[in-house]
């Protein structure tokens, strides 16, 4: 099962607002065993976002959404998401609850709005300020704001996906190779990748500036037990050419 993320806004695209949906979302499913497959990125326009969804529910994967939920005449998710499904909107029971208990005898027609889903979803608990977001074909939509989302993208993984945590034999584990260019490395890179099919090595080099030591991190993801003795391979590699290394934190 494949873990995606869909981060909606304009104010993203044009740099009003940083995004930290993505990071964030990384660190709750790495903490729980699991791991993200891709993220996309996309504005308000609803003919665009409609296509979008389209295109991720057809994956079949788990998504996470982020924004766009709301109310105003610049929120289309809903609308988007009923589109790309070719199902109605309708006020969903259990939100009307929520949304009444939340604002009482201020309720209006525009806050009931809030709770309009595509027939068929199933709502997010939203403990912030109770109004929920919504689920619907493996697809969980939730608020832009960071406060609203992440309790609620927590939820869903530990209600929902609790039996898929540390399922898989999966670690990363790297190490920074000091003074050294990837170009003297890539035959050592080549046999492991040869040797280690059912793991993969990745190589990351940074640009060192003015008075920097030139640094290179390589390392191994997949099966535990591989990954180790791929990195052993490695690191007793490197010590027998004379780079100088460190294990990373």
């Amino acid at each position: 099962m494949a873990f995606g993320a869909l981060i909606i806004g304009d104010e993203i695209l044009s740099g009003r607002r940083s995004d930290k949906h993505l990071a964030r979302l990384i660190e709750l499913l790495g903490a729980r065993g699991l791991r993200l497959a891709w993220a996309r990125y996309a504005g308000d326009d609803r003919a665009a976002l409609t296509e979008t969804l389209r295109q991720t529910f057809a994956t079949g994967d788990v998504v996470f959404s982020f924004g766009g939920i709301g109310a105003t005449p610049d929120d289309h998710t809903r609308q988007s998401a009923a589109a790309a499904l070719g199902i109605e909107l309708a006020l969903h029971p259990e939100a009307e609850a929520e949304i009444r208990a939340r604002f009482g005898a201020e309720i209006t027609p525009e806050r009931l709005q809030m709770g309009v889903f595509p027939v068929g979803s199933a709502i997010i608990p939203n403990p912030y300020n109770r109004i929920p977001g919504f689920a619907i074909r493996g697809h969980w939509f939730t608020p832009g704001f960071p406060q609203m989302a992440w309790p609620m993208v927590e939820w869903v993984l530990d209600t929902h996906y609790a039996h898929l945590h540390h399922a898989d034999d999966y670690v990363e584990q790297a190490i920074t190779v000091w003074d050294a260019y990837e170009g003297q490395l890539i035959d050592l890179m080549q046999a492991i990748t040869a040797d280690f099919p059912d793991a993969a090595l990745f190589s990351l080099p940074t640009l060192a500036g003015p008075g920097e030591r030139r640094s290179l991190e390589l390392g191994m993801k997949g099966p535990a037990a591989r990954v180790a003795e791929a990195m052993a391979r490695i690191e007793a590699e490197l010590d027998r050419r004379g780079h100088p290394w460190e294990a990373r934190n």
